[in-house]
């Protein structure tokens, strides 16, 4: 009969539990004390439940209220709290994942586990346990089992299987690691900045897949044992070819249905069975072997492609991320870069008024308990007051002869007046407005603007014209 056929229908209600994790907590804890030396008769009720309240409080374990616990959870679940250790084990018990059997010689009821409830909670072991159910799957486990595969007498082929397990074991190993080298290739190509970069880095080096490719290419390096175990494959093929040779003597000497025929017939069929093993043994090892070298190459692009994507980012920073450099770019590039303005200009809105103080500003209690009204009488105006608009203006030092020149090279029929060609540098440009300034300022002359002009050096002013005469 299958294992399969033997489940009852009510198991599977673990997995749709709110409780499963601590469910699983709870068989992984009966499972391992029932298999302790102490406890050779098995466990009894009483014990289990022990252990159910050891674990609760060991580990704080907060029970939640589930519905599909209190159906079909036995006869004593109207009678029993929900979250308490004979509640959870009669729970496990009814669902099948523990059977309670009566004792005659204990007159108690002692707990075991099915046998497909055992394949299960050894998995629910591992899940719980840190992640070192490979430190076995090396090349080094490879070549202790064929050596001790070669050493031995009797020849078992059990030592074969296990090698050929761990070898399997080994290529899945490979395998997981190029998958997550892959990720971590589209996590750097996603990367903007320098501070992602380092943090794929670190994610990399310190996940599990590197710490097992440490071991892999130090203390059990690939190219330290591969010949070795390439010359024990051979060695054990040779032998078998030799035992083959032997055997095949034996039964043809020995009459047909004797003890000695079966005895020969029998070893020729375990050497046929160990010869096969050692082949599909070879092939993994070629498969490994393929595999070994193109997570070398990977990891080696991987710290290339690294160091390249840094030294962009150093070089030319964000630029392929950033909007604004782009936007500049496309001016650059484009052939009508009034166009590309005028539409950003259009779209450009302001979403919220001006503020000097805002939610963010640093908030100030004012002390008003000492300030008293003190009323101040309105003194007269100053004429000085009106001069205070033109305060913004800037007054390089210049001296007066400097300013006289270039009003005297700018002056037409006694007026100055400002072309295209008065402005040539940034000094020019200041001189111009502290001429206006000091008109301005002492209302001497007419002064009179007209409309923008721009001179060949790209500086823009305005047509200004000043009757010196009047002045």
């Amino acid at each position: 009969m299958l294992l399969k056929k033997r489940i009852p229908k009510d198991f599977y209600k673990l997995f749709r539990t709110r409780n499963m994790d601590a469910y699983m907590v709870f068989l992984a804890a009966i499972y391992d004390e029932n298999n302790a030396v102490s406890t050779a008769l098995g466990l009894t009720i009483e014990e289990g439940q022990a252990i159910i309240g050891e674990t609760i409080g060991k580990l704080s374990i907060e029970w939640m209220e589930d519905a599909d616990e209190t159906q079909g959870a036995g006869e004593n679940a109207a009678f029993e709290t929900a979250g308490t250790p004979s509640a959870i084990l009669n729970t496990l018990i009814t669902w099948g994942w523990i059977r309670s059997d009566y004792d005659e010689r204990l007159n108690t009821y002692i707990l075991s586990f099915p046998e497909y409830s055992q394949l299960y909670v050894e998995l629910f072991k591992k899940l719980q346990s840190e992640d070192d159910s490979r430190e076995r799957e090396s090349i080094l486990s490879v070549y202790s089992a064929l050596f001790t595969y070669q050493s031995d007498q009797e020849k078992n082929n059990e030592i074969l299987k296990s090698a050929l397990h761990t070898s399997k074991n080994l290529e899945l190993l490979l395998s997981s690691m190029q998958n997550g080298m892959r990720t971590y290739f589209d996590e750097l190509s996603r990367s903007k900045n320098f501070i992602e970069i380092q943090q794929v880095l670190v994610n990399e080096i310190n996940n599990s897949d590197s710490e097992k490719y440490a071991i892999l290419t130090t203390t059990d390096s690939f190219y330290r044992y591969k010949e070795s175990v390439k010359e024990l494959i051979s060695q054990i093929l040779n032998d078998s070819d030799r035992q083959k040779s032997a055997l095949e003597i034996k039964l043809s000497q020995c009459e047909a249905d004797s003890a000695a025929y079966i005895r020969a017939q029998r070893a020729a069929q375990y050497n046929e069975e160990a010869e096969e093993l050692v082949y599909r043994i070879e092939r993994e090892f070629d498969l490994i072997e393929r595999k070994y070298n193109k997570l070398v190459e990977q990891k080696a692009v991987f710290a290339k492609r690294a160091l390249a994507r840094i030294q962009y980012i150093f070089q030319e920073g964000a630029s392929g991320e950033d909007s604004v450099i782009r936007l500049i770019h496309m001016i650059d590039r484009s052939s009508d870069p009034d166009a590309i303005l005028d539409e950003v200009r259009g779209r450009i809105c302001l979403t919220a008024p001006f503020k000097m103080f805002d939610d963010d500003s640093m908030y100030r209690r004012r002390d008003i308990s000492d300030q008293r009204f003190e009323p101040v009488a309105v003194g007269e105006q100053r004429e000085t007051d009106r001069e205070l608009i033109t305060d913004f203006v800037p007054k390089p030092l210049y001296t007066k002869r400097q300013l006289r020149a270039f009003r005297d090279r700018n002056i037409r029929d006694g007026v100055f007046r400002t072309t295209k060609d008065t402005v040539q540098s940034v000094e020019d440009l200041e001189k111009m407005m502290f001429l206006w300034q000091e008109s301005v300022g002492g209302q001497q002359g007419t002064i009179a603007l007209g409309g923008e002009l721009q001179s060949e050096a790209g500086f823009t002013f305005s047509d200004l014209r000043i009757d010196i005469e009047q002045a």
